[in-house]
């Protein structure tokens, strides 16, 4: 069965498995019913998750129920456990909305919160992130999850999220990291899909982002704490949510 479920995953492309998902969901959280895995972000229990990703494949990682990876498990956990996301009053823009989080945050009474894209059909309001329509120091919070890596002026784009977070307010800008890498590393003249996709991560990604991603972002004025969350917590707990130890939650403040 998971050998299936592999080679669906494999040559399904992500926005049309997130639209099957919507009757496929449950039919997965059926079939892989059980309790060695937990997805904290509905509280269900799995006896596996899915294989996901792009060319090379990581096992257990896909949550059946909500469609969740390692880093919005990770979020979500920081979120719940360390901050007031979930409680205090505040005004949220987020980016891109994973599906995962997106009906779960509009339901938080205590949130004005207010989705954007480019092009997506459910953000509430269609916006280039490079000339974003919103006045200065407008958002106490700001979520913007694997999306600069595919932005070509990534610096006018952080720019733009430092104008409109109110000072005070603070972000997570999560992105694909080989912390491996001292530097960034771009290279527009590399045009063919399938080789932008092995050295990228993915075709439409534009750079991979190396430990230099913290100081693009302190460049720009944000205070930038480098978040390693799986550290707090323990390997039991890692295990149980399946979480990419080491991972880091880059959290900026203004």
């Amino acid at each position: 069965m998971k050998k299936i479920f592999k080679i669906i995953l494999n040559t399904i492309p992500r926005p049309l498995l997130i639209r099957l998902s919507y009757w496929a969901r449950p039919i997965l959280a059926w079939v892989l019913k059980g309790h060695n895995y937990t997805d904290p972000i509905d509280g269900k229990s799995f006896k596996s998750f899915l294989p996901y990703g792009y060319g090379q494949q990581r096992d257990n990682v896909l949550s059946p129920s909500t469609l969740s990876l390692e880093r919005h498990r990770l979020l979500w956990l920081y979120l719940k456990n360390d901050t007031d996301f979930f409680t205090a009053e505040k005004k949220v823009l987020h980016f891109a909305p994973e599906q995962c989080f997106l009906k779960r945050f509009k339901n938080l009474k205590n949130l004005e919160y207010t989705t954007t894209d480019l092009r997506s059909p459910i953000a509430d309001v269609k916006a280039d992130i490079c000339n974003l329509p919103f006045k200065d120091n407008s958002f106490d919070i700001i979520l913007c999850n694997h999306v600069l890596e595919h932005i070509p002026n990534d610096d006018k784009a952080m720019q733009e999220l430092y104008r409109v977070m109110k000072p005070g307010g603070y972000g997570i800008f999560q992105i694909p990291q080989d912390l491996e890498r001292a530097e960034t590393f771009e290279d527009n003249s590399i045009t063919d899909r399938a080789e932008r996709a092995k050295i990228f991560g993915q075709y439409d990604h534009v750079r991979v982002y190396g430990r230099d991603y913290f100081a693009k972002l302190r460049n720009i004025g944000f205070r930038v704490e480098e978040v390693d969350y799986t550290a707090k917590l323990s390997a039991e707990a890692i295990k149980k949510y399946c979480l990419a130890p080491g991972e880091i939650i880059p959290v900026v403040y203004k």
